[in-house]
Formats: structure tokens, sequence, C-alpha cells
């Protein structure tokens, strides 16, 4: 009874920043629900953040249009990023000058980003357990009783300390 999961993909490619930078942004996105990564990727100072939240938009609005055509349910606040990789791309081999007339070579490096965002598994049932009242008044009493509870010690800790005095 294997329920099957369909993910939706968005790719960046050759995109002008190294995959070691790009990765410390994508770290950060995943595995969070869509609206906190695109929040994370809004506010990060990084450059490539604005690229990562593009993709990532991009991403919902492929699993927008792909539920529409196939006709299925899809609830956009319970997807979240399943997957957020930073390939390598080709290297660009550039040449610096160098004293005494010698040059270096350098790489400039790109990269493939590719994200990835599925529906979170449900609970096992379609029925959601909700409290009876009888046993939130117990739990609330239980509550109250821990609370007085750990006034008594602190008011033995002035006892001792006026003791000592």
């Amino acid at each position: 009874m294997a329920v099957e999961m369909k993910e939706y993909r968005a790719e960046a490619k050759f995109q002008r920043v190294s995959p070691q930078k790009a990765r410390l942004v994508l770290d950060l996105i995943k595995g969070r629900g869509v609206q906190e990564a695109l929040e994370t990727a809004a506010f990060t100072k990084k450059r490539i953040a604005p690229v990562i939240h593009k993709l990532l938009t991009s991403a919902v609005d492929n699993a927008k249009y792909v539920a529409g055509e196939k006709g299925t349910d899809l609830d956009v606040d319970n997807l979240y990023v399943k997957l957020a990789l930073a390939n390598d791309g080709p290297r660009m081999k550039r040449i610096r000058p160098a004293p005494m007339g010698r040059a270096y070579r350098y790489q400039r490096r790109l990269t493939h980003i590719v994200l990835a965002v599925a529906e979170r598994q449900t609970a096992a049932g379609l029925v959601t357990k909700v409290e009876e009242p009888a046993d939130a008044a117990k739990a609330a009493s239980k509550a109250t009783k821990k609370t007085a509870g750990a006034a008594k010690p602190a008011a033995a800790t002035k006892k001792k300390a006026s003791k000592k005095a």
C-alpha cells in the first residue's frame, strides 16, 4: 500500500558562483517547508540567494501547474524542500598576469543548481486525534500543580540563605 510521492523540480544551470558557495545557502533551506525556505532565501545575504529564491518559486509554480494538469489535489502549504543540490558545471579557464612576464592560470567555477519540492506525508490515517475536554482539564490541573510545586523550593532556598547569614 505504497503511496506515490510526486516531486516537482526546477533547475538553474551555468550559474556564475562556485558550488561550495551555493551549498552554503542550499543547506539552510534543505528539508524546510516551502514558505520558511522562501523567507530564509529572501533574507540571506549571499549573492546566490536571490537566484535560489527564484528557483524555489519556480519549483512551487511547477508543482501547481503539474497538479492542475493532472487534476490532482496539491496542498501548497504542505510542500517542503526535498532535494537541494549544487553540482559542478564546466570551468572557465582564465589567465592572470604574474611577475616577471609570467602568467598564472585560474579557474572560474560554474554551478548547476537543482531544487525539488514534494508534499509531506500526512499521519497514518486521514483522521486526526483531538483531545477530549476532560483530558484537557486534567492536563491543566497538572500544570497548575507543577507550577505551585516549583514555587516551594525557591522559598526553601531563601530560608537556608537567611540561616547561614
